[in-house]
């Protein structure tokens, strides 16, 4: 059983056959934000705002990429 303010410690996963790692990078701003694009119907859901290469590492070790992520502008 979980206390107030706890989380389960278990990894999220995604189904690589349903939705492909991205970054979706503004031209106009520089911002990044790393998420999943789904491979039917093109959308994207965000997951974390990339700000340095440690939140990027942070987010293939969460969901176990590896390999190049492809940007989306």
């Amino acid at each position: 059983m979980f206390g107030f303010g706890e989380k389960k410690n278990t990894a999220p996963s995604y189904n690589p056959k349903e939705k492909t790692p991205a970054i979706r990078c503004s031209i106009c701003t520089g911002e990044q934000v790393a998420g999943f694009k789904d491979v039917s119907t093109g959308s994207f859901s965000e997951v974390m705002v990339i700000r340095s290469q440690r939140d990027l590492d942070a987010f293939r070790e969460k969901y176990n990429i590896s390999g190049k992520i492809p940007k989306i502008y």
